[in-house]
């Protein structure tokens, strides 16, 4: 009989700490499960190196014009569905900056398919559809590790001489030979054997929250730790932007509006508008020239 690929697998172990779960009380199981999912912050820590490199490569690819493509399935594709579709509100990227592959298709994220997460040609189709560039980046997302449709995806990123970026919750994983970087978060095995979306879900949103946010950091989208680059286009948001243009300019609550109004909804536009006494195409002008960071353009010539 031949072995089975995935019983070496520490995501799909049986947990001992949880091995009599079900004759438990809920107090007991949630007390239980709260300090097993610590094992996920512990595991995203242990691999602070691994996606400190990896976070580079983002903001080269991004300060290059690359896009950065997330590929995976089931929980993890949808963890990369995620990550994506947040980006252009929080920091004004262009949707099609970032962007994600996900098995099965867009209804797959909403309903499980089971059985397209085997299909390597399937990842190799889906990536090659969106005609890879050199300065791309192709972020494998595989709590096991040993996803077909992943390295499929990851598979033809080689082949087209784009960087790739693996993240796994599996240690030793085959991924290795397919990227140039490899996040492993080592969380052991789940409360449920197998059931990664649970503190393998959790490392993974960390580890992905890290490398996009600070990759956005690096490139100027943000002044401080405010998101100058929100698209200011609901009312919490445009609340949010007034907020952000009087905290750096220092106008009150009304005049900021009336500034915000006036840039077009850009806070960026807005506050360098208030700090350099520039028209609205003058401030669009030192921020293009300043890269679009706010924190170069505000510098005195």
């Amino acid at each position: 009989m031949t072995p089975s690929k995935w019983e070496r697998l520490r995501t799909e172990a049986a947990n001992p700490e949880t091995r009599d779960i079900d004759t438990l009380p809920i107090d007991d199981i949630v007390q239980l499960m709260t300090s097993d999912a610590r094992h996920a912050l512990d595991a995203v820590q242990a691999a602070r190196d691994a996606i400190s490199r990896a976070v580079q490569v983002l903001v080269d690819a991004l300060q290059s014009g690359g896009r950065i493509v997330l590929v995976g399935a089931g929980t993890s594709g949808r963890l990369g569905v995620l990550e994506a579709a947040e980006m252009p509100p929080t920091f004004g990227v262009d949707p099609r900056t970032i962007v994600a592959i996900m098995a099965g298709g867009r209804s797959a994220v909403h309903q499980a398919k089971e059985g397209v997460e085997d299909d390597r040609a399937a990842g190799d189709r889906a990536l090659a559809q969106l005609r890879p560039r050199k300065h791309d980046v192709v972020i494998g997302v595989s709590a096991s590790g040993v996803t077909p449709f992943v390295q499929g995806a990851l598979a033809r990123a080689r082949r087209a001489g784009v960087h790739a970026i693996g993240v796994t919750c599996s240690s030793g994983s085959d991924m290795r030979d397919l990227v140039d970087v490899l996040v492993e978060l080592d969380v052991g095995p789940e409360v449920i054997a197998g059931s990664t979306r649970l503190k393998a879900g959790t490392a993974t949103k960390l580890a992905l929250n890290l490398l996009t946010t600070s990759a956005m950091i690096r490139i100027g989208k943000t002044y401080g730790n405010l998101m100058v680059d929100v698209q200011a286009n609901s009312a919490k948001l445009r609340d949010r932007g007034t907020r952000i243009v009087s905290a750096v300019t220092h106008l009150a609550h009304g005049e900021s509006l009336r500034l915000l109004r006036r840039a077009k909804w850009s806070v960026k536009t807005a506050i360098v508008m208030h700090e350099r006494r520039l028209t609205y195409d003058g401030a669009k002008t030192r921020l293009r020239a300043a890269g679009g960071s706010i924190r170069r353009a505000l510098e005195k010539d």
